[in-house]
């Protein structure tokens, strides 16, 4: 029998023949697309409290106008501060106007939180990149070592562009430093490259510089910047300058205040206020409803948590999925929020022993909670038992159970704990 096939071509139906499971009108959004994470806009007028983050950053990347090296940046601040969106705006107007003199100003961003190793690191950064058929150079998934992938990067870089920034996000997740150091010498050294090369590592770790080797503090030279939290007028003011990504009217009066003062209160995280105020406008539009409402604020912000913690958590094994459930549990029942490796260890074994998991040693369970804090999925700190009786180690959830709980329930695996 021949594989079914559907076509396209039927007659378009009339009104009367819609199917009711799909929507034809948006009633709520007019231009959602500004309230995208990734979305940069090309005006200041929509960016709240950081002109003067924009012109440090500013003086540190001017001098490519006179064909004169930039200076590099770490920038640090908590999540949602507005670091990758300040860096990227900042790069995209340097760009527009070297090109007005005949200058070439590319940007290439990467996460490292999912690109940890050197190696990793610098494949992406040329892959991403690349434009093989104007360099014909060929940048392969596998087969290269750490060396290779940079020389096919200076390649690229030499035959697209005469400037290149490279935003390292979630620098701190780099598992070595020396792509700073490599980065910074090329564009020193025109042996490598004549490409100008500038880098902006972006940290939400304050003290992420007092981690970097000797070796590579002696190489990469930088300016440091420190983003603060916004405060609740500065919240409100950010969602009010997007607000047009609603239709006219479609917005009680409460919505933004409450948005940015439920934000507010988690460490002015401009992020997760977009994201509430945006699954905000998702919840009404799912509910056919004309208004956005107060009710739909509490219900974007449970639902912008259940996102973030799903990101957090993007391709953590099921062993892994299993510690957090321990810990999950054992916060639930217990009054204290901070639990040691032992005890996860034998809630951990309840539960592998319930659904027929391996069970792992307790010193990788150790080391799987290690990881999770460096991800900022848990907090972990060393605690005293007491005098002379030595350290340990005390892990905490950093956000509520219940979403927690909601998050990896619905691994299958996890059915007996819905």
């Amino acid at each position: 029998m021949d594989d079914e096939t559907t076509s396209n071509q039927s007659a378009p139906p009339d009104e009367s023949e819609r199917d009711p499971v799909f929507i034809y009108e948006d009633k709520i959004f007019q231009r959602e697309k500004l309230l995208d994470v990734d979305h940069v806009p090309e005006s200041t007028e929509r960016i709240v409290g950081r002109d003067e983050h924009i012109s440090r950053m500013a003086s540190a990347i001017n001098p490519v106008l006179f064909n004169s090296p930039p200076t590099h940046l770490i920038i640090y601040g908590k999540t949602g501060t507005g670091k990758s969106l300040i860096a990227r705006h900042i790069t995209q107007r340097l760009s527009t106007e070297a090109a007005r003199e005949n200058i070439d100003v590319e940007t290439i961003r990467i996460d490292c939180g999912t690109r940890s190793t050197e190696a990793e690191a610098v494949k992406t950064l040329a892959r991403k990149f690349n434009d093989e058929e104007i360099t014909g150079v060929s940048v392969p998934e596998k087969g290269l070592g750490t060396g290779d992938y940079y020389d096919r990067l200076w390649e690229v870089v030499e035959q697209q562009c005469d400037v290149v920034f490279f935003i390292l996000d979630e620098i701190d997740k780099l598992k070595s430093d020396e792509i700073l150091r490599n980065l910074s010498r090329a564009g020193e050294d025109n042996n490598v490259t004549n490409t100008s090369i500038g880098v902006i590592g972006v940290s939400n770790k304050i003290d992420y510089s007092d981690t970097l080797s000797e070796r590579v503090k002696s190489s990469f030279q930088y300016e440091d910047i420190v983003f603060k939290p916004y405060d609740a007028n500065q919240l409100r003011e950010i969602l009010r300058k997007r607000k047009d990504a609603f239709k006219d009217e479609v917005l009680s009066e409460d919505v933004i205040p409450l948005c940015a003062a439920l934000c507010a209160k988690e460490h002015g995280d401009a992020r997760k206020a977009m994201s509430t105020f945006r699954n905000a406008g998702k919840v009404a539009r799912e509910q056919d409803k004309e208004k956005v409402t107060e009710e739909h604020v509490y219900a974007g912000k449970e639902r912008a948590e259940m996102d973030r913690f799903n990101e957090l958590i993007r391709g953590t094994p099921p062993q892994g999925k299993a510690i957090l459930l321990a810990l999950t549990l054992l916060t639930e029942k217990t009054d204290s929020d901070g639990h040691s490796t032992r005890s996860i260890y034998n809630a951990y074994e309840q539960i592998t022993g319930q659904i027929d998991m391996d069970c792992l040693s307790e010193r990788r369970v150790g080391e799987l909670l290690e990881e999770q804090d460096f991800l900022n999925v848990i907090q972990a700190e060393r605690t005293s038992r007491g005098r002379g009786k030595g350290m340990y180690k005390e892990h905490r959830l950093l956000e509520e159970t219940d979403i927690v709980k909601e998050v990896l329930v619905s691994d299958s695996r996890f059915d007996n704990w819905r």
